[in-house]
């Protein structure tokens, strides 16, 4: 039987028989999007939802900001080039120099920037690049959990099993070492036990003469883990890499992907730790809903020739003029300082919600990149206390939420963690109701599953 023309059903059944296999999302959110708008999408059959995935956190000031899509009306409509390779422009030049504005000063002072194709796997794979151009070595150390991307390179240092087994050949010499998880603690110690094991191993480690590792081209990590469940790096944990990297001459590439460019209450995660990287990876929020990616590195690390690195779509105008935009108003402390009052908003909420309901292990995040872990409360604690991590139930939990108009993706360890990726400009009404949704949601999931 045909759908009916002009239904979800009509349109998804179509995308089926289509696209790729790899298609992720259309089989949690079973939709047709026709209009968005602030922090709400809606369907071609007139269903209206609120967004909190954002295009996996990309669109910083939610669906079609009015002040964002003028700029890039303006340059539609002024015959500005719009496809540049890497030839400079002057939107190009203001878009550099307001980044480079925002950049810690030891950094700013000392920066270059590498514009990459649209997609942050590519910075990723750039960055590593660069730094074994530089320092002419060849292994990386990357962490557990950590993840940075689907190209054969960011792959090879991502965390997540299921997305690597299937793919040979990737880059070699990649080592990993753990990451503080204090709820699920890699040395079964939780806590400030836990931090102080894992800035030991790592320092330890890197500075054992037997340890096996060679000397590696760089340290890649995430200042809070996105994919991997929304695991902050304690500030100690980010400190101590920071001062060994430097000791032994390590590049340090921070990850902000996906929690920079205000997620975090920061306009980067790592400034929680107050520390200076060598290279800072920056896509999603930083193309104004376009797509863009681009390295930010310390000039000593440049020891690039002409075309060492390229991409054909590297100089897309439209994406910086709004990028522009969006970090003009996204550093602004009064903003930063709304980030993180919504932040601690959505943080009391769960708490309270926590004490009502057997089903939520842990709690945790920054700013409005908030992770909430589900478990199984019958299953059997760990060692630390810890019930088992439950993807069924987060995924009933995200059924729920999706037919009650709310969507709201999940990651971590076996898809048990829910996360907060909303407009950083979300009203208070907005955010009020999806709370209030998601709390209804965890409430009647609770009943099936909880004790």
């Amino acid at each position: 039987m045909l759908e009916k023309k002009g239904t979800n059903q009509y349109y998804i059944t179509r995308q089926d028989s289509t696209e790729s296999n790899a298609r992720s999302y259309p089989r949690k959110f079973p939709f047709a999007l026709a209009k968005a708008k602030g922090s709400w999408v809606e369907d071609v059959e007139g269903n209206k939802y609120l967004d909190f995935l954002c295009g996996a956190g990309t669109l910083a000031l939610g669906h079609n900001d009015p002040e964002v899509n003028q700029a890039m009306v303006d340059m539609i409509t002024s015959d500005a080039p719009l496809h540049t390779l890497d030839l400079t422009t002057p939107v190009k030049d203001k878009f550099v120099h307001t980044l480079l504005d925002l950049l810690p000063s030891e950094l700013k002072d000392n920066a270059k920037i590498q514009f990459c194709s649209p997609s942050g796997t590519d910075a990723t794979d750039a960055a590593l690049k660069l730094c074994k151009t530089a320092t002419g070595r060849t292994s990386i150390i990357a962490f557990s959990g950590g993840y940075h991307g689907m190209g054969h390179g960011a792959l090879a240092c991502t965390g997540n099993l299921n997305a690597k087994s299937k793919v040979n050949g990737l880059m070699p010499e990649v080592h990993f070492f753990p990451f503080p998880y204090s709820y699920r603690c890699p040395f079964g110690l939780g806590g400030e036990a836990g931090v102080d094991a894992a800035c030991a191993f790592f320092e330890r480690t890197l500075k054992d003469p037997e340890s096996g590792i060679t000397k590696p081209a760089a340290v890649i990590i995430e200042p809070i883990q996105g994919e991997g469940g929304v695991i902050p790096a304690p500030v100690k944990f980010l400190q101590t890499i920071r001062r060994v990297t430097q000791e032994l001459e390590i590049p340090l590439i921070v990850d902000e992907i996906q929690c920079g460019v205000g997620r975090s209450g920061k306009f980067f995660a790592f400034e929680y730790a107050g520390i200076v990287p060598d290279v800072i990876l920056a896509s999603k929020a930083i193309g104004g809903t376009q797509p863009m990616s681009v390295v930010i590195y310390n000039k000593k690390l440049d020891k690039w020739t002409p075309g060492a690195h390229a991409g054909t779509f590297r100089g897309n105008q439209l994406a910086m003029g709004a990028g522009t935009v969006v970090m003009n108003r996204v550093s602004k402390p009064e903003f930063l300082n709304d980030v993180v009052r919504k932040g601690e908003y959505i943080e009391k909420r769960l708490t309270e919600l926590k004490a009502k309901v057997s089903i939520i292990g842990d709690i945790r995040g920054k700013g409005l990149m908030r992770g909430i872990e589900l478990v199984d409360p019958k299953g059997t604690p760990d060692m630390l206390g810890s019930l088992p991590a439950s993807g069924d139930i987060a995924a009933a939990v995200q059924r729920w939420c999706f037919d009650h108009k709310l969507i709201v993706e999940k990651g971590g360890r076996n898809g048990s963690v829910m996360r907060c990726l909303c407009a950083l400009n979300i009203s208070d009404e907005d955010l009020k109701k999806a709370m209030d949704i998601f709390e209804e949601a965890v409430i009647a999931v609770n009943k099936k599953y909880g004790k």
